[in-house]
């Protein structure tokens, strides 16, 4: 029998601008088979009271040592992933809209 993950459990509330999102780590940083290179990490963002769902993703950062701890949210800065969010919404992410999850790729410093 598959488990169901409780999504709420793992989001993280942040407020950018006055305004309060959660977020999640979407993917950790790991080898894409199809690109032949390595992926760096994704958050996922929403809105409080919206729904729709923009997935942040950065840059694939040094390759990780065999035998390294594997990355967790509580390891992101805060302030990099409210940069992350504050440029999303610039780059035209409405969080308060309906409609698909939006992929925004950022440089490593979430601009």
């Amino acid at each position: 029998m598959a488990r169901i993950k409780n999504s709420s459990e793992s989001e993280i509330a942040i407020e950018v601008d006055g305004e309060p999102y959660v977020w999640r780590l979407h993917r950790k940083p790991q080898w894409s088979s199809d690109a032949a290179s390595w992926r760096g990490m994704a958050i996922a963002v929403r809105h409080v009271e919206g729904q729709r769902e923009a997935v942040l993703e950065f840059p694939p950062g040094a390759q990780p040592r065999y035998g390294s701890p594997q990355l967790k949210s509580s390891q992101i800065a805060v302030e990099l992933v409210a940069r992350a969010i504050a440029s999303a919404i610039g780059a035209g992410w409405e969080p308060l809209s309906r409609g698909k999850t939006v992929a925004i790729v950022l440089d490593a410093t979430g601009g």
